[in-house]
């Protein structure tokens, strides 16, 4: 591992050296060299269809077509599997989940096996429900809930709060769903390693159902923009919201600091990585929930400072959820808005968490299934309310609902500027930090900590999705390992180095991109998930007995 990270800082060196030397900032020549490929990405993957007079982007008609569909399929899952989910990550269910081997026996008969040849597969997996929910947690919980409520809200007005609840609500029956099909179709190979995720279910699944060619190539897909989506708003994002919040602190210029910053931060999570899933979970859940309970307990704090705004606030997203305040783009823009900031911040629907939960250890694969669920209430429906709240909060000054900025003023041509309300242009965490600040002087220094802790628990999650992705494609040896390893920590330096307009767009993008390979497999194979959800069901129920 030494060897491994001296030669990755040697790689950086002259790199450094190039950028000191420069004469235009770093920063600059990477965001312009960036920014067509930003575009052209967006563009694509954003395709808009048009309805009633508004050119809605067609993947954010999928999730939530998908969502409902998987909430009322499953009879709200989000609501009646809550208490099953929670019981589950405390361990009430620890003791069938490690024995039951009657009730094995008559599965495995069904699906063709021999009693004699039956493995326990409580054994298999490398990680607790816990632990594969802190990872999953920590690859959503980040930069999304901080910077990316601030421009939903700018963008959208408060009322784009309520939809992003929504979507976080029936997000959860999406998530639901994936999870299970993750666990199901995982491989394990003889040393333990488990590999999972939409690549599987995707390729194993709809073979079973008689579209092996199909699935093949939805899986390779998958694995390709998953890939894209770790260098991007897994990574790139991470690290480029992290600089800019430590650079403000410390007043530090220059167009190569955000290189600088960069590699530090590679090299730190090159040291992670390197160990695999299970040195992930184990810093995963520790960082998680440290660093989500000083945020939500800071947000708490700035929510009873505004207690008699509280009435407000929430009539202000109400109201603005379904009557949008002028220039907002109406209702279906404010609509989009959420959803679209939702979707990016929770990932339900993206697949990506499912690589994540496959690494638990349970023979009953709708035991994650319903652990997963939680991640986008935790995710969307709690922290990102909150920050909602906190900005609403500090843009009310004696009755005065827009007195830091104007909602809307950024425009829809862009996703990553806010205007303040002199014309000076504003980042999302800026104002975000800005609102904490005005609560609690001085918080924005932990709120830094806090978003380089949340950018680095997000960016070796995703190392560990875009690992799983490239080991589909590529093969499990070692070389392959290692360059996909190396081409992470460069990406790093990469989102440390642009823009925030150019980053987001590619981050946006690659992430949401995941959707129409995965909704696809989720939309044929839910069925599967019915039969694993009674299987657990009963095992749960005879336990009792």
């Amino acid at each position: 591992m030494k060897n491994f990270l001296l030669s990755i800082f040697t790689l950086f060196l002259p790199l450094i050296s190039m950028a000191q030397e420069a004469e235009k900032g770093l920063d600059e020549r990477v965001n312009d060299a960036f920014m067509p490929v930003a575009d052209w990405w967006e563009g694509l993957v954003l395709t808009t269809v048009p309805i009633a007079g508004f050119d809605v982007p067609f993947v954010v008609i999928l999730l939530v077509v998908g969502a409902t569909f998987f909430t009322f399929v499953f009879k709200f899952p989000n609501i009646t599997k809550f208490g099953m989910a929670i019981n589950t990550v405390r361990g009430k269910y620890d003791e069938i989940e490690g024995h039951g081997v009657e009730e094995k026996v008559a599965v495995n008969i069904v699906d063709g096996d021999l009693p004699d040849t039956i493995r326990d597969e409580s054994k298999e997996g490398e990680v607790s429900h816990f632990q594969a929910l802190a990872t999953a947690v920590s690859g959503t919980v980040g930069l999304g809930n901080i910077a990316g409520v601030a421009v939903a809200i700018a963008l959208g007005g408060p009322g784009a709060t309520f939809w992003m609840i929504v979507c976080g609500l029936i997000g959860m029956s999406t998530k639901f769903v994936e999870c299970t099909l993750g666990v199901k179709y995982r491989d394990v190979d003889e040393e333990g390693t488990v590999y999972g995720g939409p690549m599987y279910y995707l390729s194993k699944g709809l073979k079973e159902r008689g579209f092996g060619g199909i699935g093949k190539f939805l899986a390779a897909l998958f694995a390709i923009l998953c890939i894209g989506a770790s260098f991007g708003g897994g990574n790139a994002f991470q690290s480029n919201q992290a600089t800019v919040q430590l650079t403000s602190m410390l007043g530090l210029e220059g167009g190569s600091m955000g290189f600088v910053i960069g590699v530090i931060l590679a090299i730190l999570v090159g040291i992670v990585i390197i160990g695999g899933i299970k040195r992930i979970a184990s810093i995963t859940e520790k960082i998680v929930p440290f660093m989500a309970g000083i945020y939500v307990l800071a947000a708490l704090v700035i929510i009873f400072a505004n207690f008699s705004d509280i009435g407000t606030a929430f009539g202000l997203i109400f109201e603005g959820a379904f009557s949008p305040m002028a220039g907002l783009g109406g209702l279906v823009g404010v609509l989009i808005v959420g959803f679209q900031r939702a979707a990016f911040s929770n990932e339900a629907g993206a697949g990506s968490a499912a690589i994540a939960h496959s690494a638990v250890k349970t023979k009953y694969p709708a035991s994650e299934g319903v652990v997963a669920l939680l991640e986008p209430f935790i995710d969307t429906v709690v922290i990102c309310t909150m920050t909602a709240l906190v900005i609403i909060f500090f843009n009310i000054d004696g009755g005065n609902m827009q007195s830091v900025f104007q909602y809307g003023a950024a425009g829809e041509s862009s996703s990553s500027v806010l205007l303040n309300a002199d014309g000076s242009s504003i980042g999302g965490v800026d104002l975000t930090s800005m609102a904490f600040d005005s609560v609690i002087p001085g918080f924005s220094y932990i709120l830094t900590i806090a978003i380089v802790l949340f950018a680095f628990s997000t960016m070796i999650s995703w190392s560990y999705y875009g690992l799983q992705s490239w080991k589909y494609l590529f093969g499990k040896g070692k070389t392959a390992d290692t360059v996909y390893k190396v081409l992470f920590l460069v990406f790093i330096v990469i989102g440390a180095a642009a823009t925030l307009d150019a980053v987001i767009k590619f981050s946006d993008a690659m992430i949401l991109a995941l959707v129409f390979p995965n909704m696809i497999g989720l939309f044929f194979l839910f069925p599967k998930v019915k039969e694993e959800v009674a299987k657990y069901v009963e095992a749960i129920r005879a336990s009792k007995d």
